[in-house]
């Protein structure tokens, strides 16, 4: 199913960066060796989509695992043929780039509960032979980690150089250091938390009740009928004024009025709102409104501290090295809970680095903000590597 990888998946270079790149997919946990999950249900078959760019080294110990948010996929750079779009982190992944395809061997996977080709609730169930639907069981980030640790092994990897994400990836990152530290020799998580706050809590509980609220929801079984399309576009209208700051607002919208007449008295005529009816729009064409459903759910019940500290949790993961990156104009995930990580890695004895970034892109900035996150993280990966090859 799967090629060598050690072979990578781009099948070609552009100039200045990733070619053409294909995606796979790793299938475990079939019958009766399901997957345990933290909520005691077992789930399997369980496959993973996956993309892999560079090399791996003969010793595989340049393998770094990029963590995607939550409208992610395992497209992380490079591009798929016949389409003009790269990776969600193309400007960091490649050649001469911060995940320097020509030192590293870079991995990302679409999280399981996804519906980019993971397993979620849109795909079949083989007990019914219909879409799960809410029939899926509640998964946690703990549970997404377990996976792509399974897919880890299955590369012929036993430990990676870096795991790194940002916002849900960055709690993917913390949950690998905890649940996995001896397989991570460093950690960068990047614009995130240990556990949410009420705020972040409540987005999402607002935009679950909108797409549980569209009448086509139909309890989770609209599979093969009309999709809660109006639900799911409000929900994504809600994460992207959470996404961006007051003042990018202000320097990409202002106050300026749409071309055209208004058609209806409250159709938008501002800008900002075409922009995010615009971007309400273009998210139902590619995700599934249950996976937002059970993966909002699965990040706001994420809980590092487990009733006993962040460090506690932390306390094992003695040998990996932390570079904890945060944004001032972040209010979504603000730097105090990046500044609470960093913390309880000094209280648990780690090695951490942290930087706040100026920057006036809100939460999108760690998508954004290129050039000093890559002068960071490209200078932080180069000493982790070199202590390695030093032991």
């Amino acid at each position: 199913m799967n090629a060598s990888p050690a072979s990578g998946s781009a099948t070609a270079k552009a100039a200045g960066g990733i070619g053409e790149v294909e995606t796979r997919y790793f299938t475990f946990a079939a019958p009766p060796d399901e997957m345990l999950l933290e909520s005691g249900d077992r789930l399997g078959p369980v496959t993973l989509a996956y993309e892999t760019y560079g090399t791996l080294n003969a010793d595989a110990s340049n393998a770094i695992l990029a963590l995607h948010a939550l409208s992610g996929d395992a497209h992380a750079a490079g591009f798929h043929p016949e389409e003009t779009n790269p990776g969600w982190w193309h400007n960091m992944i490649g050649p001469g780039k911060a995940f320097d395809t020509d030192r590293y061997y870079v991995i990302c996977s679409n999280v399981m509960g996804g519906c980019q080709g993971s397993t979620g609730p849109s795909s079949l169930n083989p007990a019914s032979g219909r879409p799960y639907g809410l029939q899926f069981p509640l998964i946690s980030v703990a549970d997404m980690v377990a996976a792509q640790e399974r897919l880890v092994r299955h590369l012929g990897i036993e430990r990676l150089l870096s795991v790194a994400g940002g916002s849900m990836g960055g709690m993917q990152v913390l949950q690998w250091a905890a649940s996995f530290p001896g397989m991570v020799r460093s950690a960068i998580p990047i614009a995130t938390a240990a556990r949410h706050s009420p705020q972040q809590i409540a987005f999402n509980e607002v935009s679950r009740q909108a797409i549980m609220g569209d009448a086509d929801w139909s309890d989770g079984d609209y599979y093969g009928k009309e999709a809660p399309d109006h639900g799911l576009a409000v929900a994504r209208m809600i994460g992207h004024i959470t996404y961006m700051s007051d003042s990018s607002m202000a320097a990409k919208f202002g106050r300026k009025l749409r071309g055209e007449n208004a058609a209806a008295k409250f159709s938008p005529s501002f800008e900002v709102e075409g922009y995010l009816e615009y971007r309400g729009q273009s998210f139902v064409r590619r995700f599934d409104a249950n996976s937002f459903l059970y993966i909002t759910k699965a990040i706001d019940q994420f809980d590092l501290t487990n009733g006993r500290g962040l460090d506690a949790s932390l306390c094992h993961a003695g040998n990996t090295q932390f570079l904890v990156i945060a944004f001032k104009s972040d209010w979504l995930y603000p730097s105090y809970q990046s500044q609470d990580i960093v913390r309880a890695c000094k209280r648990a004895g780690l090695d951490v680095s942290y930087c706040e970034i100026d920057s006036s892109y809100g939460h999108d900035a760690f998508l954004l903000e290129v050039e000093e996150q890559a002068h960071l993280i490209t200078h932080f990966l180069r000493r982790v590597s070199n202590a390695a090859q030093r032991r």
